[in-house]
């Protein structure tokens, strides 16, 4: 599909997150969410999580929020239709958070998050 207006992909993002399971979403810390239209070493991915996931914060103090991109214009590209793309935002969501608590792409895989 064509892209939506950042300010509706933006819309789109806000609602994913307040659609995010409960077991995920108690443990935000020090983390921002943020819509980008593209990733610029790598413009076919749809998120990105840059930061230290819980599981391996130790002294963690005065530490720059961790952050987590996702990016509009190939999660728009991907999606057959407006339904499919907020479920695509969901799930990349999902799955940046994930990494945000410390599961890697081989549990999520097991999880059936891919």
């Amino acid at each position: 599909m064509q892209p939506v207006s950042p300010a509706e992909f933006e819309g789109l993002v806000a609602d994913a997150l307040d659609t995010l399971p409960e077991q995920l979403a108690r443990h935000f810390d020090n983390v921002v969410v943020v819509a980008e239209d593209e990733n610029e070493e790598d413009p076919e991915i749809l998120g990105l999580y840059d930061g230290v996931a819980l599981t391996e914060r130790a002294s963690y103090s005065g530490a720059l929020p961790d952050r987590i991109s996702l990016y509009r214009i190939p999660l728009c590209l991907m999606a057959e239709d407006l339904d499919h793309l907020v479920e695509e935002i969901a799930i990349t969501v999902v799955h940046e958070f994930a990494h945000h608590v410390g599961i890697d792409d081989a549990r999520l895989h097991e999880l059936g998050w891919d």
